[in-house]
C-alpha cells in the first residue's frame, strides 16, 4: 500500500477504528515504509491492460454514493500515461446518473476485478469529462472499441491520486467464457482422442 492512499483513506475516524481494532500501528509501519504510490508501475498498467471491465464510484449531490459498472473489450480501459486514465463513455440507458455526480464532485473510486486470479486494484482518481471539444475529437477514435451499435459520446479522463492491491480473500473465482474455454481446452481435445480411439476400436470389433 502507497503512503497517498493511506493520506486520502485513512482519515481520523478511519485511524480511530484501526486504533481500537489493533491495526494502526501495522499500518503506520507500511506507511512509513511505504512507496509514494501516486503513480501507476508496469504491474499495475499490465493488469489494466487486461480487464474487460470495472466498477466506478462517484457521490451524488444528496451525499449518497452511486456505483456503476463499466464493460467492454479487454483494455477499454486506456492508460495514456502513468497519472492519466482515459474511456470512451458510451450511450446507454440515458439516466447520466455517474456523468450528473461527476459535473457535482470530480473524485472517483475505481474497483478492477480479476476474479480468476483473485485479485482486485483500487484506484482513486479525478475525473476530467471531454463532450464535444477538441480534446474529444483527438482522443475519442484511439478509444473507441469497435463494438457493434455502440455510441461514444463523451471522453472520461481520471487523473490518478492513488492506488491500493487488495488481498484475495473472500474473492470467489469466476471465469468468463472464453476463459473456460481456454481452460477446458487441454479437456475437450483429449475427449475428441477418446472418441476417435472408441470409434477405432469399434470398428475393429465389428
Amino acid at each position: 500500500m502507497g503512503r497517498r492512499f493511506q493520506e486520502l483513506a485513512f482519515t481520523p475516524l478511519v485511524q480511530q477504528e484501526q486504533k481500537k481494532h489493533g491495526s494502526r500501528d501495522q499500518y503506520q509501519r507500511v506507511y512509513d515504509a511505504g512507496k509514494p504510490g501516486d503513480a501507476l508501475g508496469a504491474q499495475e498498467q499490465a493488469f489494466i491492460a487486461a480487464r474487460d471491465s470495472f466498477y466506478m464510484a462517484s457521490v451524488s449531490e444528496t451525499g449518497w454514493p452511486y456505483i456503476q459498472h463499466r464493460g467492454g473489450p479487454a483494455g477499454f480501459l486506456r492508460v495514456l500515461d502513468p497519472k492519466l486514465l482515459a474511456f470512451a463513455d458510451l450511450r446507454g440507458n440515458k439516466q447520466y446518473i455517474s456523468l450528473g455526480n461527476l459535473e457535482h464532485d470530480a473524485r472517483v473510486a475505481l474497483f478492477l476485478m480479476d476474479y480468476p486470479h483473485q485479485t482486485r486494484l483500487k484506484i482513486l482518481g479525478r475525473v476530467e469529462i471531454h463532450e464535444g471539444d477538441a480534446r474529444a475529437a483527438e482522443l475519442l477514435p484511439q478509444l473507441e472499441t469497435g463494438e457493434k451499435g455502440a455510441v461514444a459520446e463523451r471522453v472520461i479522463l481520471i487523473h490518478v491520486e492513488a492506488f491500493d492491491w487488495n488481498c484475495p480473500q473472500h474473492i470467489t473465482p469466476r471465469y468468463t467464457l472464453e476463459e473456460l474455454q481456454e481452460s477446458l481446452e487441454p479437456v475437450r481435445k483429449r475427449l475428441e482422442s477418446l472418441e476417435a480411439e472408441n470409434t477405432e476400436l469399434r470398428r475393429k470389433l465389428r
